[in-house]
């Protein structure tokens, strides 16, 4: 199976995902979900579906979230089915997705040094 047609279905699932969760998931703890990113093994047996969840900022909330992400696996599944024409739609395991919120961070240390340099040459 060639990596390009797992990056292909990745990308479908994505897409479809992000689709049922804006229509059919409205479980109040999920906040605004959001698929950032989908990973399809070579074999097409498993994904990983990275996540993040808008306006939950604690660790609690994310792993509450989580986990009703992780109970309607199997809901998820069923819908992918339905939408895409595949021979079997692969495992999906979902992890939150740690990079946004890294970024954020990153971006601004980054900001306190420039203001801080800027104070200190001033």
């Amino acid at each position: 199976m060639s990596q390009a047609r797992a990056s292909r279905v990745a990308d479908q699932i994505q897409r479809e995902l992000a689709l049922v969760f804006q229509r059919e998931m409205k479980d109040p703890r999920l906040g605004l979900a959001t698929v950032s990113a989908v990973e399809v093994s070579s074999d097409l047996q498993n994904a990983k579906v990275f996540m993040t969840f808008l306006g939950k900022d604690e660790q609690e909330e994310i792993d509450e979230a989580l986990e009703v992400v992780r109970g309607a696996a199997g809901f998820l599944r069923t819908q992918l089915a339905k939408e895409m024409r595949l021979r079997s739609v692969p495992t999906l395991r979902f992890f939150y997705d740690k990079s946004i919120k890294e970024g954020q961070r990153m971006s601004s240390l980054i900001e306190d040094a420039i203001s801080a340099d800027k104070k200190k040459h001033s």
